[in-house]
């Protein structure tokens, strides 16, 4: 197979990494890629939000499936484009998108579905986003409502640091995802991570994963993108797992397709759980990052048959197949990240690690110069690794960590704390 995947994150270039573990594949194109992605498959310089220039590009180059990895491309409608144009696709529709670039659009959806979420309100008025506000008690949670790169969510302990975040999103921090506000109320639980195929019928469940928001030890700071994550998630346990699916995703879906907009692709949903009881917090329409790199790494080369499986319907013959593992991913940042950060610093030692099956550093924000690798972003390396214990995952994703030469890095120490007993 010819396959095109379509990003140049740690998400893409762990899905690069176990799709070329399977013989199936006989050739790997990544648009646009990064240095990391760069030595393991060809990059190709073009534009992944123009759906027309992908399903050309792809068209011309014989790709038998194209997965789209980072969720602008979905919401800009790529995969219509790509479907539009007889290739197979592993990415929902734009308007099956709507479940994560419009959070307004997915309360609707909980609410048709019945699904259980936290109660909420939607502005598009700052004035009125103000006057709700006041009349609330706290912690309250407040949303942009389009796409942020993970970081429109503001966790809100005191009034005044609501109304911040209010003026910020309404003020044009997040652009256009900005422009309109969700204001939730606070869920108490433990958040987890579950990941779902979907075909337009079949919801097939694939694995579940616990990462970390927040920028410093102990889940302090502001939110981020994600700091690390691992696999599998414990409080995301069998019973919980059934009513998430029985009483959220499934009704979810069933009400995407009585619409009209069937889903084809991943879900993430992620999860607040309290008591066994699980709510939506958010859906996600592609793999999560730094999620997806701990499912990758536990999954391998059967990743690939099950997203193509995914894109041809096929999801009710096949089923993944775990080993009794655990795998933990730690995020390492550029200084200043989430906040400003430079870029162009150099990146030494990776040449040393000794990588396989069950240590990889997967490429987020990476450039080569000078025959060296440099930082090009704030999220910039996901050191990964794979262990019959969470334990022994940690410390072989530590030891990686501490053989990486890079003084304007940075990286929590306490990656899978929740799950792990304190002097483990």
């Amino acid at each position: 197979m010819n396959i095109l995947i379509l990003g140049s994150g740690g998400r893409e270039h762990a899905i690069a990494w176990a799709v070329l573990q399977n013989p199936k594949c006989d050739r790997l194109i990544v648009a646009p890629g990064n240095a990391g992605i760069a030595q393991i498959a060809e990059c190709a310089a073009i534009d992944i939000l123009d759906g027309d220039a992908v399903a050309g590009f792809a068209s011309d180059n014989a790709v038998d499936l194209v997965i789209i990895g980072p969720e602008a491309p979905l919401a800009a409608g790529v995969a219509d484009a790509c479907r539009a144009a007889g290739l197979k696709v592993f990415g929902p529709s734009a308007a099956a998108a709507r479940l994560e670039s419009s959070k307004s659009f997915t309360k609707a959806i909980c609410d048709a579905a019945h699904a259980p979420t936290a109660g909420y309100a939607h502005f598009t008025d700052l004035e009125a986003a103000r006057s709700y506000l006041a009349k609330q008690k706290m912690p309250i949670v407040i949303k942009a409502d389009g796409l942020a790169a993970g970081k429109g969510v503001v966790v809100a302990t005191e009034r005044d640091q609501a109304q911040a975040a209010l003026d910020h999103m309404f003020g044009g921090e997040f652009g256009a995802a900005g422009s309109e506000v969700v204001i939730e109320e606070f869920m108490e639980g433990e958040e987890a991570s579950f990941f779902v195929l979907v075909d337009g019928e079949t919801v097939l469940p694939i694995g579940t994963a616990q990462d970390h928001k927040r920028v410093g030890d102990g889940d302090t700071g502001p939110n981020t993108g994600g700091m690390g994550a691992y696999s599998p998630a414990p409080v995301l346990d069998a019973e919980v797992a059934r009513k998430a699916l029985d009483e959220i995703i499934r009704p979810t879906m069933h009400e995407m397709a009585r619409r009209g907009t069937p889903y084809q692709g991943v879900l993430y949903a992620g999860l607040m759980i309290e008591d066994g009881q699980p709510r939506l917090v958010e859906y996600n329409v592609r793999f999560g990052d730094p999620e997806c790199q701990v499912l990758m790494m536990r999954l391998g080369g059967q990743a690939l048959d099950l997203i193509q499986a995914c894109a041809e319907g096929r999801l009710d013959g096949i089923a993944p197949q775990w080993a009794e593992d655990h795998a933990l991913t730690v995020v390492m940042a550029a200084r200043g990240y989430p906040g400003s950060y430079e870029k162009g610093s150099g990146i030494h030692g990776l040449d040393a690690l000794e990588e396989s099956a069950s240590a990889m550093v997967f490429h987020a924000g990476t450039a080569a110069r000078d025959g060296g690798i440099v930082a090009n972003g704030g999220r910039v390396l996901n050191v990964t690794a794979r262990g019959e214990t969470l334990a022994q995952a940690r410390d072989a994703a530590y030891a990686m960590v501490d053989a990486i030469d890079w003084p304007d890095g940075f990286c929590r120490r306490d990656i899978g704390w929740r799950a792990l007993p304190q002097d483990a």
